[in-house]
């Protein structure tokens, strides 16, 4: 039996516009691979280190992305990215259509992160399905949005 998914995204929303927005990238089944909470502290394991360092990479990847707060938790990512082609200034309203075309999409970003943790946790023998399908994001319009995630 076939699924009928629907889209999460904003219909119509240009995801390559400038702005930031808050993703939560989740393991498959909800499992907890990446370490666990001990006295109200996470506790990252090896395969919990390798998706904060595949996290803190994105800009490598996408130089027009900051990384903004982010955590792993055991069982996914909460993160702000911020997507800015001039690297450093603040303009959190994603108001202008970024000309980059679609490789430059939140969703672009959240798939090579989660290519990139995979490829990793496969050659390593520990877990073939490592991610739910999708991811959630949520578009940041203003800064006390932001300052309130970044609380969150």
């Amino acid at each position: 039996m076939t699924q009928n998914r629907h889209s999460i995204r904003l219909p119509g929303y240009n995801y390559t516009q400038i702005g930031a927005y808050f993703a939560t990238v989740c393991t498959n089944n909800h499992k907890y691979l990446f370490g666990e909470i001990i006295n109200s502290e996470m506790i990252l394991n090896n395969v919990g280190f390798k998706a904060k360092k595949c996290w803190e990479n994105i800009p490598k990847h996408f130089p027009h992305v900051i990384l903004d707060e982010f955590i792993v938790m055991p069982n996914h990512i909460h993160g702000i990215l911020i997507i800015n082609h001039d690297v450093g200034a603040k303009n959190f309203s994603p108001l202008q259509p970024h000309p980059c075309g679609t490789s430059k999409t939140i969703g672009s970003i959240i798939r090579g992160f989660k290519i990139g943790v995979t490829k990793w946790m496969r050659n390593n023998n520990i877990i073939y399905n490592v991610w739910q399908r999708n991811y959630y994001e949520r578009i940041i319009r203003n800064e006390k949005e932001l300052n309130n995630i970044r609380q969150y």
